[in-house]
């Protein structure tokens, strides 16, 4: 059994997860999927102080909370971030980093670095607030989802991003994290103009080859192609 800890991106709940979520739990596995703070079930708590610190604290506190060791750590998207510095603080309890289509920092980066196009959500913001990202033509739609139904889902989840979330830097400075064996998810549907993915370097920081899979979807591939991310998923259980 594995124990695998899924971590939404932006403007998304814990609830993107509903379609992966029994799937892993039905090979047997443990799987947690909590909303970040300021998003589903914690959306009261949005505010200006809410930043990527809080979201690492929030999964730091799960993951010591329920004394969580060997876990399975995905990010998606801006999760990428939080992942990061998550594995920085408690190596020792994380045993792989899944990168979900995510951004990928190296110590001391911020989203502002990892995908510089941020700067202009940020300064379009509405005042601290981000608001999600508006539909658009397929292929694109919301998020990557363009069938009709699973796009008003979606919408039913989305809560604005506090600019701090983009702008705190990510710390990874514990040597200990760059044991961790990592794999990289690309979805490779259509992106967004300025949605630069940054190459994934030929050799994972703990000497190994790099491992990249791909998914041929659009970015929320746990709404779009939940059973293909679950079958990625039990693929690093079993290894």
């Amino acid at each position: 059994m594995s124990t695998f800890l899924l971590v939404h991106g932006a403007w998304h709940s814990g609830q993107c997860w509903e379609r992966v979520v029994p799937l892993l739990e039905d090979a047997g596995h443990r799987v947690f999927a909590p909303s970040l703070t300021g998003y589903g079930d914690k959306a009261h708590l949005l505010g200006p102080e809410v930043g990527l610190e809080t979201h690492v604290e929030d999964v730091v506190g799960l993951i010591r909370d329920h004394d969580l060791t060997d876990v399975v750590l995905v990010g998606h998207s801006y999760a990428g971030l939080v992942i990061s510095s998550v594995a920085n603080e408690v190596p020792e309890r994380v045993s792989h980093l899944v990168y979900l289509d995510a951004m990928v920092p190296e110590d001391g980066e911020s989203a502002l670095d990892v995908l510089p196009v941020t700067k202009y959500m940020i300064e379009a913001a509405e005042g601290w607030r981000i608001p999600p990202m508006p539909e658009q033509p397929a292929p694109l739609g919301l998020f990557g989802v363009t069938e009709p139904a699973d796009v008003a889902w979606l919408r039913t989840m989305l809560s604005d991003q506090p600019v701090l979330c983009l702008t705190q830097p990510v710390h990874l400075d514990n040597p200990a994290v760059k044991a961790i064996p990592r794999t990289h998810i690309h979805c490779t549907g259509a992106r967004p103009e300025g949605v630069v993915r940054r190459p994934v370097a030929a050799t994972q920081p703990n000497g190994t080859p790099a491992q990249v899979w791909e998914l041929p979807t659009g970015h929320d591939c746990m709404i779009t192609m939940p059973l293909e991310l679950s079958e990625l998923f039990l693929k690093l259980a079993h290894a």
